[in-house]
């Protein structure tokens, strides 16, 4: 039985061009989640697993407006919040680690979203991927978080092929010139999002099918 086709990695500069062709397509790329400040933004992103961002955001709209600070969100209560984002899956568990998320950062960061990971981390579901979304969009750190969209463009084209998450993440790290890895993240993800989608990729308007390593490309 004949092996796999192994498909190489892009070199650095490889994937300078790549990511130069996608920054010329959207020159300041953003997160899609509606957020106005740190913490709506880390509700915003925890919020997000397992769900659209057009539906966290429809969800968020109405939370936000009655509490977008930690100290509203815990007067708000589980209850509250459980009644405001019903319409996203998972709601119920989601509530719960919002609530205590908002406990958290009042009482062991003095009511301020913490800027390092691990801390981001120590917050009721906010995983690694939360955190560097809020590490990148909030703080300006060059952190890439490796969601579905990432995972699949990563080793699709070849840019940055693992088999998993973390390892797609800390190999794209290490091709990634300095100067994309701000905007790396976003550019991946919208492009997995709009072009290179999970079922049918639009192989024909991809500006960088010709550097894709993909073989079953879509046909014109």
């Amino acid at each position: 039985m004949p092996k796999p086709k192994t498909i190489p990695p892009f070199t650095t500069e490889e994937a300078a061009d790549l990511y130069a062709r996608l920054s010329e397509i959207r020159p300041d790329p953003r997160t899609e989640l509606d957020y106005t400040s740190p913490f709506t933004l880390v509700v915003a992103v925890a919020l997000s697993a397992q769900a659209t961002d057009v539906g966290v955001n429809k969800a968020t709209k109405g939370l936000f407006a009655a509490a977008d600070t930690p100290e509203k969100m815990v007067a708000l209560g589980e209850d509250g919040i459980r009644e405001r984002i019903k319409t996203i899956g998972l709601f119920r568990n989601k509530a719960k680690n919002v609530h205590a998320l908002s406990k958290r950062i009042i009482e062991e960061f003095g009511g301020e979203v913490p800027k390092s990971r691990e801390a981001l981390e120590s917050l009721p579901g906010v995983g690694r991927k939360t955190a560097n979304v809020v590490l990148n969009e909030a703080f300006g750190e060059p952190t890439i978080a490796v969601d579905t969209h990432i995972f699949r463009v990563s080793n699709r084209t070849g840019l940055a092929p693992g088999k998993t998450p973390l390892e797609v993440e800390k190999r794209l790290e290490a091709i990634t010139p300095a100067d994309f890895m701000k905007g790396a993240h976003h550019w991946l993800i919208l492009h997995g999002r709009y072009v290179c989608k999970a079922r049918k990729p639009d192989c024909p308007n991809c500006a960088i099918a010709d550097l894709c390593r993909f073989d079953a490309k879509t046909p014109a």
